[in-house]
This record gives C-alpha cells, sequence and structure tokens, in this order.
C-alpha cells in the first residue's frame, strides 16, 4: 500500500463519482494547482491505486434483463481442474465476476444476461458439461437493493 495523504483521498473520492473530470475541476475539489493535481492523479494511476477508467453502461437500457448468481462445485479440486474452470470462466463474457469460496460452494459467479434462456444456456450447454464442473445452483436476482464499485474511502486514514 502506498501512502495516501488527504489530497490524495479527496481525488481518488471526486474521480470514484466521477472518472471524467478534468485536472482542472478535480484541483478545484481537492484544494490544489492544476499542475499539483495532474502529478498527483498521474502518481496514482502509475502506482495503480487509480485501475482504470471506463463507462458504466445501463444493463437494462441495454436488454440485459437477468443478473443471476451461480454456485459452482468442482469436479475434484486439483490444481488443473481449477485452471480449466478459471480458463472457462474467463472466455464468457456474461460473467461479470467470479470468486473462489470457502463453505459448500467452491466458486460464485455472477453473470448478466439477456433473458432467461441465456441463463439456462450458460448453466446447461456451457457451465454442466463442462470436465471441471460437477454441479451447479443458480439464483436469479429479483431486485437490486443497491449495486457500487466505490471503495469506503473514509475508513482511510491520512499518512
Amino acid at each position: 500500500m502506498i501512502p495516501i495523504d488527504a489530497f490524495d483521498l479527496k481525488i481518488l473520492g471526486a474521480l470514484q463519482d466521477d472518472g471524467r473530470l478534468t485536472n482542472q475541476e478535480l484541483a478545484e475539489i481537492a484544494g490544489l494547482s492544476a499542475s499539483q493535481c495532474s502529478r498527483r492523479r498521474m502518481r496514482l494511476e502509475e502506482e495503480k491505486v487509480i485501475a482504470g477508467y471506463h463507462a458504466d453502461l445501463s444493463s437494462e437500457a441495454l436488454g440485459f434483463g437477468v443478473i443471476a448468481f451461480i454456485q459452482v462445485g468442482l469436479a475434484t479440486h486439483s490444481p488443473d481442474n481449477s485452471k480449466r474452470f478459471r480458463t472457462l470462466v474467463n472466455r464468457i463474457d456474461e460473467i461479470q465476476e467470479a470468486y473462489s469460496l470457502t463453505g459448500d460452494a467452491d466458486y460464485v459467479l455472477k453473470a448478466v444476461l439477456r433473458d432467461l434462456k441465456g441463463l439456462s444456456n450458460l448453466v446447461n450447454d456451457v457451465l454442466m458439461p463442462h470436465q471441471s464442473v460437477a454441479h451447479v445452483r443458480s439464483s436469479i436476482v429479483l431486485d437490486r437493493l443497491k449495486e457500487s464499485s466505490k471503495l469506503p474511502l473514509k475508513d482511510l486514514k491520512p499518512g
């Protein structure tokens, strides 16, 4: 972890809210000159504190009406089998997030799909037939209560 001061926290907080801010706009928020702000932003990017910039697309507006969480149990727990599963997951665009877990399931996947047929295809035609997979259980999201990729910067102490 790199040292972060109060100015860096203001910059990071502002960029979490709006990644399109210019250096001048960011400088005004942080209370710095534009050149100081630019240098700090570049350092945060170089240190990978700022991992990237992207457009936040609306899945609903683009016709992706189904979000599902899919629990996967592996057939065997060998390194090769885990690698095969990771390779599979990384080539499926519908899978937005994948996590290795403790507990009953080996992995949980978050998938976004156009409809229930898309979920059925993903589960029955892609995941279940794969040699690394033993069982799959899916849950369909009924209502999204909160969605955020923002980090709780208030919990960081400048220093």
